[in-house]
């Protein structure tokens, strides 16, 4: 049987309260102490894992500490603090190049709007939404691989383009939980609902998964 809108709101509240049940303290992995660290290490999260960021970001920050340093950045030593993570060559350059644009065109402060920060060159919504939603504390969804594959397999959007994706959850989800959710879905899906052997015994969200419901 259809679900109706209604019915996918309400189930969609069960959800948001077993995930503050289960993952309480979910939050961004990957650290960073301002909002130009964050939008670098976003950048650099592409194709790569959180944790290996982390290891990068230290020594990247400790040697350009602002915008104003990376602005200034030579390409090639850029590459060689961050060539353990993938695509690194592109990073590089992006992380000069949306540098040299905050400081020429945002006075050296990182933009606060989805319309500013998707002009800097290699940032699209999902690390635009990161940075909004964790640096600023503004309502986002950031649409990663976790986050839509547990879209699609709890019936909430039926979409595999990520901005479609978002803006079917942002009209579902209330915008006070929106950054929350996003990181208890990551959470949910790197240790519960995985891609390729999803543990659908143990899953706590199993009464309202569609998926088991309906055993296809």
């Amino acid at each position: 049987m259809r679900e109706s809108k209604q019915q996918k709101v309400d189930r969609l509240h069960r959800i948001l309260s077993l995930l503050d049940k289960h993952y309480p303290d979910a939050k961004c992995s990957l650290k960073f102490n301002n909002p130009y660290q964050l939008l670098i290490a976003t950048r650099l999260s592409a194709q790569t894992t959180d944790n290996r960021v982390n290891i990068v970001t230290p020594a990247l920050f400790a040697r350009y500490p602002t915008v104003y340093d990376m602005a200034e950045a030579r390409l090639e030593e850029v590459e060689e603090y961050i060539k353990t993570v993938g695509i690194y060559k592109n990073k590089a350059k992006d992380l000069i190049a949306m540098s040299r644009m905050i400081k020429e065109e945002y006075g050296g402060e990182v933009p606060d709007t989805m319309e500013e920060l998707t002009k800097l060159p290699g940032v699209g919504r999902k690390t635009a939404s990161v940075v909004l939603g964790n640096a600023f504390g503004k309502p986002a969804i950031a649409v990663d691989t976790h986050f839509g594959r547990i879209m699609r397999r709890m019936g909430f959007t039926r979409h595999k383009d990520p901005e479609k994706v978002e803006k079917e959850m942002l009209a579902l989800v209330p915008p006070e939980k929106q950054v929350d959710f996003c990181h208890q879905i990551i959470n949910h899906g790197r240790t519960v609902c995985k891609s390729a052997k999803p543990d659908c015994l143990h899953c706590f969200l199993s009464e309202d998964c569609p998926k088991l419901i309906s055993g296809k």
